[in-house]
């Protein structure tokens, strides 16, 4: 019996690079849509996340992944979690692959393949919100799309944006958020907020934003605003409508209705802006499908070493 791969962290960063990534999931669309069953458990603010996708001809992924904001003050990490890859045709085991590595490069990915075709390509400042692990991973993804540009990063808690900086040379900090998001031409938004951080006044002609860290029905990072203002498009429909705060608050409320989302990665040829004052924005939803196909890519690289 052959041996099933398990890919590590560092052996698969060794191997991927974002812009291949975000064409492999633009190719990923292409195929049949997924067949996706999400689970969510809760017990207050933890999370047990549980998700499976099946693309017809890339195969079956089935990720689980649980959720502790208090974990970080006992050092252990807030995010836990495993993935599984099953063969297309038989159901078997096809390989093991970090959950870390495919959360990292997946949930990155996700939002640079819209900033690619969403964002202006002269784009030059660029504000992450949010100074934590994905943080971190979104400074790497927007850095190999948008080479020239800036950084700044903003963070709740001042001290944990100076140590992303310090890490991170040229990434500035900043101390105002209204400010940052201002100057900025894409925003890029990943924290644990339950209340609009982000608002719609302050948004500029020709901006780009994109929202990653809202994953509950109870969390937004833009107000009512920010959305009414922009063009809005989402990773997947069937997994931020009804799913998530920062789209179905809104929608349950009758402050957007479902036309306002203009399209997923489904229909990506309608992923443009029309001109370049349009302010777009992007709900990076996740999804396992997505996991799915990055877990596939991954093993791809991998065979092809």
């Amino acid at each position: 019996m052959t041996d099933i791969p398990n890919i590590s962290f560092d052996e698969g960063e060794a191997l991927l690079d974002w812009l291949a990534l975000t064409d492999a999931l633009a190719a990923g669309h292409d195929l049949p849509k997924a067949e996706i069953g999400d689970t969510f458990l809760y017990r207050g603010k933890d999370t047990l996340l549980s998700r499976a996708a099946w693309i017809d001809g890339l195969g079956i992924a089935v990720k689980s992944a649980t959720i502790f904001p208090d974990n970080p003050s006992h050092e252990v990490p807030m995010v836990n979690g495993g993935v599984s890859l099953f063969d297309d045709e038989t159901g078997t085991l096809a390989a093991l692959v970090d959950f870390h590595l495919v959360t990292k490069w997946k949930t990155a990915g996700d939002s640079l393949l819209a900033a690619r075709r969403l964002a202006r390509p002269d784009s030059e400042n660029i504000l992450i919100v949010g100074a934590g692990t994905q943080g971190r991973a979104l400074h790497a993804a927007y850095s190999a799309a948008f080479p020239n540009a800036h950084f700044t990063v903003w963070n709740r808690t001042a001290k944990n944006a100076e140590v992303m900086a310090a890490e991170l040379p040229g990434l500035a900090v900043a101390t105002d958020l209204e400010q940052a998001v201002r100057k900025a031409d894409i925003v890029t938004s990943a924290t644990m907020s339950t209340e609009p951080l982000i608002m719609g006044d302050w948004l500029q002609p020709g901006q780009h934003v994109d929202l990653i860290g809202a994953y509950r029905p109870d969390m937004r990072e833009v107000d009512d605003s920010a959305l009414l203002r922009a063009r809005v498009f989402v990773d997947s429909f069937d997994t931020t409508v009804g799913h998530i705060g920062e789209i179905n608050i809104p929608l349950e409320a009758g402050t957007i209705s479902r036309d306002h989302l203009i399209a997923d990665y489904y229909d990506l040829p309608r992923f443009t802006r029309q001109s370049d004052d349009d302010i777009t924005l992007f709900k990076n939803g996740g999804g396992a499908h997505l996991d799915l196909m990055t877990a596939r890519h991954i093993l791809e690289r991998c065979q092809a070493r």
